[in-house]
């Protein structure tokens, strides 16, 4: 199915092995039965009402409005549980776009190479030796981190400095988590005061030189974003915004036919409702997903080389 298609590129892409293991729960049909599941208990709802439609001389409209609701909100209950993982998913995923920033020569390639073990980025004594954003992946707590090496912020004249502060903003903008480095030997500048006020506490004193006090900063984005994730007991993770935008379109369907059988709407109209939510969590799936779509998610293939 659709979500077993998406783990195998997971497999591929995965950066850590918290990130291949939950692609392989995946792959293994987790979020596919739970999604079947769900459907069938709608499925079986709704052919009960069509009973009901078909001999409406047994008057069982009462009987039938309290049963659909009632499933509706048990359904709607599980796809809550689906959606609260949805952040974990994507985070063990993708990981977390963090910027490192800061003002020229006060560190940011030094914590970039310190973190990858490798000299992936040019450090010298001379400021400003980083004029465009460098990318490279960790791993902290078993979940990647996108690094972002960023040009130092600061008022410059030189052109391409220019470019390489404002792709820096950019990547502050766009990050989850921004590490800003400061000098502690220097007073703060109108520069470190701006990007202060941008970001948020933990403040952590260390010294890449010495690796001194490095392990707070790991303990740190734990704390911030990881706090159970590394031992996670989820074994089914809302993996990409496809499948959460679906769930969350399915659920919108069945407060519909909550808030219908509430209003005392005719049960035939509030079905309309309910199969939508069937149509929707089957998308998720493919088994009512368009051509279109199937052939979009394929096309990420590569095949016959």
């Amino acid at each position: 199915d659709l979500t077993q298609a998406e783990s195998v590129m997971d497999i591929v892409r995965a950066k850590t092995d918290k990130s291949r293991q939950v692609a392989m729960t995946q792959l293994a049909g987790g979020l596919l039965d739970k999604i079947r599941t769900m459907r069938q208990e709608l499925l079986d709802t709704m052919a009960h009402e069509e009973v009901n439609i078909d001999y409406p001389e047994y008057d069982m409209d009462d009987l039938t409005s309290q049963e659909m609701k009632r499933k509706a909100e048990e359904v709607s209950k599980q796809i809550d549980q689906l959606l609260k993982t949805a952040q974990e998913g994507k985070i063990i995923r993708n990981g977390l776009a963090t910027a490192i920033v800061g003002r020229p020569n006060v560190g940011k390639s030094s914590l970039l190479n310190y973190l990858t073990q490798d000299d992936k980025a040019i450090v010298t004594d001379i400021a400003g030796t980083t004029r465009d954003t460098l990318e490279e992946y960790v791993s902290v707590k078993g979940v990647p981190l996108k690094l972002i090496d960023t040009a130092g912020i600061h008022h410059t004249e030189d052109k391409v400095e220019k470019i390489g502060v404002e792709r820096s903003k950019k990547a502050i903008a766009e990050a989850d988590l921004v590490l800003l480095l400061l000098d502690a030997s220097q007073d703060l500048t109108d520069e470190d005061k701006n990007l202060l006020n941008i970001t948020d506490n933990p403040i952590i004193v260390t010294s890449i030189l010495k690796q001194k006090n490095m392990d707070a900063l790991e303990n740190a984005i734990e704390q911030l974003f990881f706090s159970g994730i590394e031992n996670s007991q989820n074994q089914i993770l809302v993996t990409n915004q496809r499948q959460a935008g679906l769930l969350a379109k399915a659920k919108q369907s069945l407060e519909d036919v909550v808030n219908g059988i509430d209003d005392a709407m005719p049960l035939d109209l509030v079905q309309i409702d309910l199969k939508n939510a069937w149509d929707t969590l089957g998308e998720i799936t493919g088994e009512s997903a368009p051509d279109e779509l199937i052939t979009q998610l394929f096309s990420q293939f590569c095949l016959g080389k």
